[in-house]
């Protein structure tokens, strides 16, 4: 599950990106300035092709109801639908089961869900959980509250100069009150890719279930739950070109089946007194209230849109692009590339001379280059750099060769202005 190494250079495109670029309205935006738009910020948010759009609002027009307890006609497409998309995504991982499939409302809340789900049942006084230098606050944050709420210890791997996990660091860090690793599969903001399959084995030969942060990978290279043999592995709907306000927890039915719920309420229960409460069973259990029905379904279609393309096609796809824009920006004077990792999924952080990163932004939008400035929620990853933030262009397999391009020349004007 590692992505390929960088090889510098402008190789023939191995995906038809402009009958693909086709694919999504928002593409073909020109900017206020009158440039065409570049959009480099699919690490935050990519955008969403017509298909995915459509089946939004095929359901809001034609299928629209409340699932599960519904006997009405729409109240069951509903429901066949929302259940569709559970059986699409238990397909895209790989999943034994669709039971196995939980739908929450990004990879923070899904982390959450673990933190609390898992850590009530099973983290004590002096235990201890590990993570590395690259999480994103969302994997860090909850799991400081659980440690200050059980007394536990957090346990941080460190990370070299290009932004590599020292794995054996990380084996060092195992203990007999190691309760749990909890780490990402590729850094938000380096986008270095962790040798996850080497973290797990590790993980389980001390006896210790393993959750993967994959809110920067599965858009990126194909990702098989089963072979990995992770215990939790997380993902959100908006990095996978569907909609916000959807993410997907996939946990091994034995540890889902002893968790106890995040949230109690409707439909996360087969039966209530006022002396006692009945969970339902799993995935249900942990998915109460009325969930977000529309962006479940358009999730489960954007993740067949991308089947559909392949994985291993997009994963040719952008790190020929990434080597290429790597090797271009690299040659800018006084640039300074952050996360020069032997594997890198396609991001890439720089900062622009001594000019500040939220600038660079601000000045780039001008010329159409839509990108990320700041610290991307990785602050630790920032302190160790001793930098306040970078620049981060982030790609999908819907970019161009040209739109690297267009980022350099806007720098070069960028440069001219500052010199």
């Amino acid at each position: 599950m590692n992505a390929p190494v960088l090889s510098p250079g402008k190789p023939t495109a191995s995906l038809d990106v402009e009958r693909l670029r086709a694919d999504f309205p928002i593409l073909a935006n020109v900017h206020p300035h009158g440039k065409p738009l570049a959009y480099l910020d699919n690490g935050a948010s990519s955008q969403m092709p017509q298909r995915v759009i459509d089946r939004l609002v095929r359901y809001q027009t034609h299928e629209h109801a409340n699932i599960h307890r519904g006997v009405h006609t729409l109240s069951e497409r509903a429901t066949a639908a929302y259940e569709e998309a559970r059986h699409r995504v238990q397909g895209f991982l790989n999943a034994l089961s669709d039971r196995e499939i939980v739908f929450t409302s990004n990879v923070t809340d899904a982390i959450n869900l673990v933190a609390h789900g898992f850590g009530r049942a099973f983290i004590g006084e002096g235990d201890e959980i590990i993570i590395t230098h690259l999480e994103h606050h969302a994997n860090i944050v909850p799991w400081q509250m659980l440690c200050e709420e059980k007394g536990a210890k957090l346990r941080v791997v460190p990370i070299d100069d290009t932004g590599t996990v020292l794995m054996d660091e990380y084996e060092k860090l195992f203990t007999p009150r190691t309760k749990f690793v909890s780490v990402t599969h590729v850094s938000n903001a380096l986008g270095t890719v962790n040798p996850v399959d080497e973290m797990v084995r590790i993980s389980h030969a001390h006896g210790v279930p393993i959750m993967i942060d994959g809110a920067q990978a599965v858009q990126h290279m194909p990702v098989d739950v089963q072979a990995l043999d992770c215990d939790f592995y997380a993902f959100t709907g908006h990095k996978l070109y569907g909609p916000t306000g959807i993410g997907v927890l996939y946990g091994k039915a034995e540890w889902l089946e002893r968790m106890k719920p995040f949230r109690g309420g409707g439909d996360m229960i087969l039966s209530v007194t006022f002396e006692k409460t009945t969970y339902n069973v799993i995935p249900f259990k942990f998915e109460a209230g009325t969930p977000p029905i529309a962006q479940a379904i358009a999730l489960g279609e954007a993740a067949e849109y991308v089947r559909g393309i392949g994985l291993e096609a997009i994963a040719a796809h952008e790190q020929a692009l990434l080597a290429y824009a790597t090797e271009r920006v690299a040659a800018l004077p006084g640039v300074r590339i952050y996360g020069t990792a032997r594997h890198k999924a396609a991001v890439l952080s720089f900062y622009l001379g001594e000019v500040h990163p939220h600038d660079v932004g601000t000045l780039l939008n001008e010329d159409g280059v839509a990108v990320r400035t700041g610290h991307h929620c990785a602050q630790p990853v920032m302190q160790r750099f001793r930098i306040p933030g970078t620049v981060r262009a982030s790609f999908a397999f819907y970019n161009t060769f040209e739109e690297a391009d267009a980022l350099v020349d806007s720098l070069r004007r960028i440069q001219k202005l500052f010199a």
